[in-house]
C-alpha cells in the first residue's frame, strides 16, 4: 500500500518558487493493484511517478510506502554514466542484496536489455532508448512490491515492445503496477484501476474504463 497525504510539489526556476505542479494530492493506492496514471502533457504524470518513486521529494505532504518501491521504469536517472552498463549492473545488484546470484543477475539484466556490445561502454554514450531499456531491465531483476513505468512501452523496436509488455504480465499476482502511456490500449491491457490527473490534483477511479471516461469528457471539445 502506498499513501499520499496531501502532497505538493512545484519547482525552483530562476525567478523563484515556480508554478505548483501537483498540489494537495491525498491517496491510498492498494496492494496489488496495477494503476495507470492519465492526463494531459504537463499534467504532473511524470513527476508523480518520481516522487512515488522516491527519486524526488515532495514540496509539502508525505509519502509513505508499505514494501519495496522501484524506481520509474523509463526514468534515466540513476545511472553512472562515466560506468559502463555492466558496472552499473554490478553496483544496484549488490546495494540491493544480490552479492550471491551476482552473475546470474548480471546475465538476466545483460540478456533483456539487448545492448550488445555497449553493455561494456560507458552508459554516457548511451542513447536515451538504451538508457530506458537498462533501466528497465534493472527494474525487473530486482524483487519489488510495486513496479511503476514511464511510457516503457513506448521504447525500443516492436520485439523489444512485446518483450515489455510479457514482463508486464508476468508480474500479476505477486506485485504492483503503476503506470504512465499515452496509450489508451496499454492501459487497458495492464490496469484495473485509473487515476486522472488535472489541474494539480488528483481523481481515484477503480475502473481503468471509468478514468478513461472522466479523462476524455474533460477535455475541450
Amino acid at each position: 500500500m502506498i499513501i499520499l497525504e496531501d502532497v505538493y510539489k512545484r519547482y525552483q526556476t530562476d525567478h523563484g518558487p515556480g508554478k505548483w505542479v501537483l498540489q494537495g494530492i491525498s491517496l491510498v493506492i492498494p496492494e496489488k493493484v496495477n494503476v495507470g496514471l492519465i492526463g494531459r502533457n504537463g499534467a504532473g504524470k511524470s513527476t508523480l511517478l518520481r516522487l512515488i518513486g522516491g527519486v524526488d521529494q515532495p514540496s509539502r505532504g508525505r509519502i509513505e510506502r508499505g514494501g519495496r518501491v522501484s524506481w520509474p521504469m523509463g526514468f534515466g536517472g540513476g545511472l553512472q554514466g562515466s560506468l559502463t552498463g555492466r558496472q552499473n549492473t554490478k553496483f544496484v545488484c549488490r546495494i540491493h542484496g544480490h552479492e550471491e546470484d551476482l552473475q546470474d543477475r548480471i546475465a538476466q539484466i545483460q540478456d533483456f536489455a539487448e545492448l550488445g556490445d555497449a553493455f561494456d561502454e560507458p552508459v554516457r554514450t548511451y542513447s536515451s532508448g538504451m538508457r530506458s531499456r537498462l533501466q528497465f531491465a534493472l527494474s525487473l531483476a530486482i524483487d519489488f512490491d510495486t513496479y511503476i513505468s514511464d511510457e516503457i512501452t513506448s521504447v525500443g523496436d516492436a520485439a523489444f515492445r512485446q518483450k515489455a509488455a510479457t514482463a508486464f504480465k508476468n508480474l500479476a499476482g505477486r506485485a504492483s503496477l503503476i503506470m504512465v502511456s499515452h496509450g489508451e490500449a496499454i492501459l487497458k491491457q495492464f490496469c484495473t484501476a485509473g487515476i486522472v490527473l488535472q489541474g494539480g490534483m488528483a481523481y481515484w477511479f477503480d475502473n481503468i474504463e471509468d478514468a478513461l471516461r472522466a479523462y476524455k469528457e474533460s477535455l475541450p471539445v
